[in-house]
């Protein structure tokens, strides 16, 4: 399975909405699976690899990380004998053990790091391994800790924005409103939003920031709600739990849904935006879904479970570091070939890290309907 093709290294890798929120993990009731995991290694090549994931931290985070270590068992499995070794280290999801894990997997002879998932331990393993001149490819959504040499292989807001602002301004769509979530993933959004309206030659009539409080969001809905006659694409980045809500109001404020064009990201890929007839029609950006679904079937039939959705990540790292070896020598690890324009192709479609540490998707936009997205404009096969 997870073959590269020689001349853009194609490998056999959210969106968005899992790691948007476990970026900020919250405790939750349920448990990782099983016991808290051992350092192990997985994998008896020659060249080592460091792989950190917080894989005792308590609740969702925990769960993911199980499954993203599973994801790159999986990716060593069905890709021919790599000669790695994955180095797996447990940062307990904090910023400090994510520093104990590089030290020690750098002591250990790590050529490069894969993870680990959350911001802030980014930013602490970054900093171990840039003293070492060792390259790092993590998962964090937050663009603010990728840096020359720290590279997020993440689906990060801002590929989303750009893709769904270009479709509609190639649509016709110039004028626009929106409506955020007053929160962390909101701000990223709205600078993102601003700029590529802008670069775009569109205007924004009116952007308005709403509480998370359902009973608080009415008056910067009815604020954007005085502006809509004046746009002709709104734009409501933001998740299943609040969206509903948002159009909801829209329409008490007697907004005629029709004749605006509704935009989302990838927090819309889900059934119930999909059974919620107001959404119906709406535009958004997100991987296309095919390459997840042969991933997740092929993880079901290894591991008799499902994966999470950010799993497909820690694949496409472990796939592209396999086929680095095999195809680069000694320049496998280097920032040109890492940063090369051509990009690669993973299960999530294609992808290139940038020199800053960012990375460029090529993504799909969805129609929403009742049976799920239905493709309105395919992702790009190559950059």
């Amino acid at each position: 399975m997870g073959g590269f093709a020689a001349a853009s290294l194609a490998l056999a890798g959210c969106t968005g909405g899992a790691l948007d929120r476990l970026d900020s993990p919250q405790p939750q009731p349920q448990q990782p699976a099983g016991e808290p995991a051992q350092p192990s290694q997985i994998g008896s090549g020659q060249i080592r690899v460091g792989l950190i994931l917080p894989l005792s931290a308590q609740g969702n985070a925990g769960v993911a990380a199980l499954s993203m270590k599973n994801a790159a068992e999986m990716a060593l499995a069905e890709f021919k004998e790599p000669n790695i070794q994955l180095l797996v280290k447990d940062d307990g999801g904090s910023p400090q053990g994510a520093q104990a894990a590089a030290q020690q997997a750098l002591a250990e002879g790590a050529e490069i790091i894969i993870g680990p998932l959350f911001a802030q331990s980014v930013s602490a393993v970054g900093a171990v391994a840039r003293g070492r001149n060792i390259p790092v490819i993590a998962f964090s959504t937050d663009a603010s800790v990728a840096t020359r040499g720290v590279y997020l292989l993440s689906f990060l807001p801002e590929s989303d924005v750009r893709r769904i602002v270009d479709f509609a301004v190639s649509r016709g769509k110039r004028s626009f409103a929106a409506l955020l979530p007053d929160n962390a993933y909101g701000t990223v959004i709205e600078a993102a939003f601003q700029q590529e309206v802008a670069r775009r030659g569109g205007r924004v009539v009116a952007l308005e920031k709403y509480p998370l409080d359902p009973a608080r969001m009415g008056e910067a809905v009815r604020r954007v709600a005085q502006a809509a006659s004046r746009a002709d694409a709104l734009f409501i980045p933001d998740g299943a739990d609040a969206v509903p809500q948002v159009v909801a109001q829209l329409e008490t404020n007697r907004v005629n849904l029709k004749r605006l064009q509704l935009l989302g990201t990838g927090l819309w890929d889900d059934p119930r935006i999909f059974s919620n007839a107001s959404l119906a029609g709406g535009w958004y950006a997100a991987p296309d879904a095919a390459g997840f679904r042969s991933f997740a079937q092929r993880y079901r039939g290894r591991y008799g479970q499902e994966p999470v959705r950010t799993a497909t990540l820690s694949y496409d790292a472990v796939a592209l570091v396999a086929a680095l070896v095999k195809t680069q020598g000694t320049q496998r690890f280097n920032e040109q070939i890492l940063t090369t324009s051509s990009g690669f192709a993973g299960i999530d479609g294609v992808f290139r890290f940038m020199p800053d540490g960012t990375n460029e998707r090529g993504l799909a936009v969805l129609r929403v309907a009742p049976g799920g997205g239905q493709v309105v404009s395919p992702a790009p096969k190559a950059f």
